[in-house]
């Protein structure tokens, strides 16, 4: 049996994908990362948007929201763990964190 002490750093990092999913928008961003060459314009990404991911410009073009809105947005993505962040020159590119989107799947099985 787990404790409470033990059970609370999955239950905190279970809210934290929660909020950054509760976001309509987010939810779609990172939807929408799951294809990229299906939904970015590959032609013109200045880095292979699967290996590297999608630069912020075209994840703001795409929503038509400002670009400090999307990058805010990205950030929360990003600090639960769902996105990565990958610099390419002066641009930020952002590619799903597979990884930990199983880990939380995982751990939201267990925790729930």
């Amino acid at each position: 049996m787990t404790t409470r002490a033990e059970s609370q750093p999955d239950v905190e990092r279970v809210l934290d994908v929660f909020k950054a999913l509760a976001n309509p928008v987010r939810l779609q961003v990172l939807q929408w990362l799951r294809e990229p060459a299906r939904h970015f314009p590959v032609d013109r990404a200045i880095a292979d948007p699967v290996e590297v991911g999608v630069c912020v410009s075209h994840i703001q073009e795409k929503t038509g929201l400002a670009q400090s809105t999307v990058s805010a947005y990205m950030a929360e993505l990003q600090r639960a763990g769902l996105v990565r962040a990958t610099r390419v020159g002066k641009w930020t590119h952002y590619k799903r964190d597979e990884a930990r989107i199983a880990e939380f799947v995982a751990v939201l099985g267990h925790t729930l």
